[in-house]
């Protein structure tokens, strides 16, 4: 069944849009069945759980952090995580780049911004954005790359609702992009679009989506 609802997902989005399939909460033996059928992209939101399942699978997965993700947590994924997608803080920001400088490694990373309805989800705002890009600490990380940015539409039924949050996420990107990555050309990721309205976000410039129930059956 996994491998049928990857199929038929990914005929149906452009080969250009990353398909990131969410399996938290889900057994090692699904994950197991969508990296058979050549999925190599897997989205956790706990750092304890996409340890366990690091462990137990095969190498060659890219995995994306999707989840909230405390500081102290960080040194946990440092050695292999594929792209942070949720730095929602200077403080997390510089915490990625302390562990990617003592792993050897250079860390890719998403902007989170906040543009959902709900208060309970996480992220940044412009401003706040802008005073990170300015700052001298930044300035100063050289263990991180920015890739792009990241956000979440509210949950309802309005589709025009989310179609105006996902636009406000893509005129984001395009500003950060012009006014300060215009010379770097990995900055080019805009994860956006779960199960539920991955098409709309597709539509409105989404190069990531993250689909979980959708491949992997409810919770």
């Amino acid at each position: 069944m996994i491998a049928y609802n990857l199929e038929k997902l990914k005929n149906s989005i452009p080969e250009k849009v990353c398909l990131i399939a969410v399996s938290k909460t889900k057994p090692v033996i699904d994950l197991q069945e969508a990296y058979n059928f050549g999925q190599r992209h897997f989205g956790e939101n706990k750092v304890q759980e996409m340890c366990e399942k690091e462990a137990a699978l095969p190498k060659d997965i890219q995995w994306h952090l999707i989840g909230h993700l405390q500081t102290n947590k960080v040194k946990y994924i440092a050695p292999f995580v594929h792209l942070i997608h949720s730095v929602d803080s200077l403080k997390l920001l510089l915490e990625i780049n302390k562990q990617a400088l003592k792993n050897n490694r250079i860390i890719n990373i998403l902007l989170q911004f906040h543009i959902a309805l709900e208060e309970t989800k996480f992220g940044l705002n412009l401003t706040e954005v802008k005073e990170l890009l300015d700052s001298e600490e930044y300035r100063n990380c050289h263990n991180i790359n920015i890739l792009g940015v990241m956000g979440m539409a509210s949950f309802v039924e309005n589709e025009i609702h989310i179609r105006n949050e996902f636009k406000e996420l893509k005129s984001i990107y395009e500003f950060l992009k012009l006014n300060y990555f215009a010379n770097q050309p990995e900055f080019k990721e805009i994860s956006m679009g779960m199960s539920g309205d991955y098409a709309i976000a597709i539509e409105e410039g989404s190069t990531m989506i993250r689909v979980g129930s959708s491949i992997f059956g409810g919770r």
